[in-house]
């Protein structure tokens, strides 16, 4: 089996702290997709460039202690791509450190794993504008990525896309996260037929869960002990790969941040 794990970290310093490292030693992964790292190349140096036998591949924002996505794998990658490159004209979202894709291309098979983190709107207004242009931005680069070759994103889309996604769905519905806005996007992500479709993999699997399925609490309210929480970590794969999943789980035996790991087991060969 193939195992790829999601995580948004927090911190992969403040993660560290917290058990990450020997967690990640006992999980027996191929591949792990973390976000929010919150670090720069000289804090990767000499720490963190490879976890549990898995050489890490990132895309650091310039501005320090923000955003800034890793890839970790155990396995060679026959190209390595940071960051959306032309695809991000203006160079906005480059330069927050959002995309990382690792390419296992042989003769015959095009493969891609790739690690995003998709901005956040609840702050403020002008930061729901930009989460508006990363995602009118990313759609086309899925959608041509789709049809060249197969791959699996894994990370934290910072939407929840049903009712079945979040605790409290209809209180929500006016807050970044839920708006009506970003669940069409992806509905139309999930359910073109055609080449751009891709497969929500942990819905795939588990179609009916509600409590059990959400993937960050806020820090406020004891949302954490009350599973206040919602499902925005993904594993979104072309229809061919998803089909490969066999389990997935959400992993809270312990708590690394204010995430938790998405984990998902394909029948796949590297």
């Amino acid at each position: 089996m193939f195992r790829l794990v999601s995580l948004n970290l927090n911190g992969i310093r403040s993660a560290a702290t917290k058990g990450l490292i020997p967690w990640a030693e006992g999980l027996s992964a191929d591949c792990m997709g973390v976000q929010e790292l919150k670090a720069q190349a000289a804090d990767i140096a000499g720490k963190f460039e490879s976890i549990a036998g898995m050489k890490g591949h990132f895309h650091h924002a310039e501005k320090k202690g923000y955003s800034g996505v890793g890839l970790y794998s155990k396995h060679e990658p026959s190209d390595v791509v940071i960051g959306l490159g032309e695809h991000d004209p203006s160079g906005e979202f480059d330069a927050e450190g959002r995309w990382v894709e690792l390419r296992f291309d042989k003769p015959g098979r095009k493969l891609s794993i790739i690690s995003s983190y998709f901005p956040s709107g609840s702050s403020s207004e002008e930061r729901q504008e930009a989460k508006f242009r990363w995602l009118a931005i990313v759609e086309p680069h899925l959608a041509r990525l789709a049809g060249e070759r197969d791959y699996i994103l894994v990370g934290d889309i910072n939407i929840a896309h049903q009712a079945q996604d979040l605790k409290n769905w209809k209180g929500n519905q006016k807050n970044s996260g839920f708006l009506p806005e970003e669940r069409d996007w992806m509905s139309k992500l999930l359910h073109l037929e055609n080449q751009a479709r891709l497969v929500d993999v942990y819905r795939h699997l588990h179609p009916d869960t509600t409590d059990e399925c959400y993937t960050w609490w806020s820090n406020r309210g004891q949302a954490r002990a009350k599973n206040v929480g919602w499902r925005i970590d993904y594993q979104l794969a072309t229809p061919k790969l998803a089909l490969l999943a066999r389990q997935t789980s959400v992993y809270k035996g312990q708590w690394f941040s204010d995430h938790a790991p998405l984990i998902v087991d394909y029948d796949l060969a590297i």
